[in-house]
């Protein structure tokens, strides 16, 4: 009998063994099996309505609350700068000495000339007596003592000025001439900048098309007028300045130049934190709305075809919705309209999940830092 035959059959068995259910490399990548993958999880909020209070943001610039320029009120030469550069300075310290040597010259002559006219009004005064003066001649003998206590008084004043104070109590900044330096001469040299910044305005403006927009929504019902004075800070890096400031005042006519109407808002800095000069944004109440949706900026998307937002349904899929904002209530926007409250919106995760895909939802906390 042939073995040939047997040992083939046999060999044929083993290798179809080794290539059934057991040894098959590829189950695991199954579409059943990546249809078992988890969900993406996902950050939402539910939609809610509520009394919010709309805000807007506008540009700002600081001002010091009080700004002083500090002049020389007489001519000569500077001899010392008495101050440091940058340093607080409290009110009538002197900051500059000029040279004294020709008003404490002239000081000393109208001294001189004013006891002469003295002596003089005093020698006339028995002569009128016995007429051997004239009225006349006392009258002008006083008349000079008068111009020579006047002159007197202007050299005191002159002395006085060549040490120049600080008008203002504040933080000077740096000194605008050096020792050595002439001024005074044909005009009042500026020498240094005093200003205060604790408190600091904040001057900004708002469009009066803006403003048009308001009123007629307040006038229809549709808005209700805020009545907070208080206003917010936005520091150029976008953080929130800590202390709240105070609205003061609003211009009563519109700039012909901006077609705007001027601001003014007032902020502690006792920190000095604000500087006079930066760029900031203001954030302020402008209306009260009534059963509000509002959502975070984060969670409002652009496209071709206007905003949108990414709800997730009950069935845990994730889906697009077309929304209309309208306003801002402290940072957050206004949806005006596509929805109408209990759906679950996404606001982080947006970049890991497309329409259509399963996703699980878990409530998003407003101190979140991962990427939306």
């Amino acid at each position: 009998m042939n073995a040939t035959p047997l040992i083939l059959v046999a060999t044929m068995t083993v290798i179809l063994a080794a290539c059934g259910p057991s040894g098959d490399k590829t189950a695991a990548n199954t579409p059943a099996t990546a249809a078992a993958m988890p969900p993406t999880e996902v950050e939402v909020v539910t939609v809610t309505t509520a009394r919010v209070t709309l805000t807007q943001d506008v540009p700002g610039r600081l001002q010091a609350w009080r700004s002083a320029e500090v002049r020389a009120r007489v001519e000569g030469i500077v001899e010392k700068r008495l101050f440091s550069e940058g340093s607080d300075v409290s009110e009538g310290a002197t900051l500059f000495q000029i040279d004294a040597r020709t008003y404490q010259t002239t000081l000393e002559a109208s001294r001189a000339d004013v006891e002469a006219a003295r002596l003089v009004v005093e020698r006339y005064r028995p002569l009128v007596k016995i007429q051997a003066v004239s009225q006349q001649d006392l009258d002008a003998a006083q008349t000079r003592l008068k111009q020579a206590q006047a002159a007197l008084a202007r050299a005191k004043l002159d002395v006085e000025n060549t040490r120049v104070p600080a008008p203002i109590a504040g933080r000077i900044g740096r000194a605008r001439v050096t020792e050595g330096a002439l001024v005074g001469r044909g005009d009042a040299t500026h020498l240094a900048t005093i200003e205060q910044i604790d408190p600091i305005y904040v001057n900004f403006s708002l469009p009066s098309v803006e403003l048009l927009r308001l009123t007629a929504a307040i006038r229809s019902g549709q808005l209700k007028a805020s009545e907070s004075s208080q206003v917010e800070l936005l520091l150029e890096d976008r953080r929130l300045y800590p202390v709240a400031g105070q609205l003061l005042f609003s211009d009563q006519a519109v700039d012909p130049t901006t077609g705007a109407v001027g601001l003014r808002a007032q902020f502690a800095n006792p920190e000095r934190d604000l500087l006079p000069g930066m760029f900031v944004r203001i954030r302020f109440a402008v209306a009260v709305a009534d059963n509000a949706v509002r959502l975070p900026q984060r969670a409002v998307q652009g496209g071709p075809q206007g905003q949108f937002v990414t709800l997730v349904t009950a069935a845990g899929q994730a889906v697009s919705q077309p929304v209309v904002t309208g306003g801002m209530a402290a940072g957050d926007f206004l949806i005006k309209e596509g929805l109408t409250g209990g759906e679950q919106v996404v606001v982080n995760g947006l970049q890991k999940i497309r329409p259509g895909v399963p996703v699980k939802a878990v409530p998003w906390q407003a101190a979140t830092t991962s990427g939306s």
